[in-house]
């Protein structure tokens, strides 16, 4: 069936401007891969041309479709979750949809958001990392939700995005020390592709578009979890040494 990724965010466009270049970089190189957004983005801070907050998570949910097939995902799906509101979510019930999708998934190699939020703190951004790293776990015990009715699955590894940079205007962030360097550079056209689907958000690539140009030929990991028992090492590809 070949290798497969599943990368789990908490808004639209998170999936280009946080982990764009190592979905493009998985797509390029033939991996499967699904996204999984939870929120629909009614919370933004930058509006577009919409009359009110559902008609925002309207365009957003829009936005994130054509965001997603520029980056060549294959399977991306939006959840119900209110944005900016994920510190409530029911963590059995949320933790639940997800393993619900991995073990029908059945990826290799599971990606999202560290602890610390990402560049701009965000909490929605900490409870996607909490929600999706304890479905990891539980989504390969059969005694976790036997009601699926679905075979256990554990993938391979576990990565949290992390950075080798700040934004000074952020609250203090303290990222996790990475261990996978991915060389992005070649995709950098095809993560601003995808940003640029996101109209409503427009304000927010112009923002964040310096950090891009001085900082967007790299993506770091760390890799939190494996299905086996191994040391730390530094790597530049999520994939070396998975098995099929």
């Amino acid at each position: 069936m070949g290798l497969r990724m599943m990368v789990v965010v908490a808004h639209p466009d998170d999936e280009c401007f946080a982990f764009g270049g190592a979905i493009a970089l998985a797509t390029r190189h033939g991996v499967e891969v699904s996204c999984i957004c939870l929120t629909d983005g009614q919370a933004a801070t930058n509006r577009g041309v919409s009359t009110d907050g559902k008609d925002l998570g309207r365009i957003r949910r829009e936005e994130f479709a054509a965001s997603c097939e520029v980056l060549g995902i294959q399977h991306y799906e939006l959840l119900d979750y209110h944005d900016a509101q994920l510190v409530h979510a029911n963590m059995h019930e949320a933790g639940r949809k997800l393993v619900q999708r991995m073990r029908s998934f059945r990826p290799h190699v599971v990606v999202t958001f560290g602890l610390d939020g990402g560049l701009n703190v965000h909490p929605d951004h900490t409870m996607v990392s909490a929600i999706t790293s304890a479905a990891y776990h539980w989504a390969g015990r059969a005694k976790r939700y036997p009601e699926l009715d679905l075979e256990p699955h554990l993938a391979q590894r576990l990565y949290h995005i992390t950075t080798n940079f700040t934004l000074e205007e952020r609250e203090p962030l303290m990222p996790a020390p990475w261990s996978c360097v991915l060389d992005t550079a070649e995709v950098l056209p095809v993560r601003i592709e995808a940003f640029e689907k996101h109209a409503s958000q427009l304000p927010v690539l112009e923002s964040v578009r310096p950090y891009l140009d001085k900082f967007g030929q790299q993506e770091f990991y760390t890799l939190i979890s494996a299905a086996t028992p191994q040391p730390a090492a530094m790597t530049h590809d999520m994939f070396d040494g998975i098995r099929e």
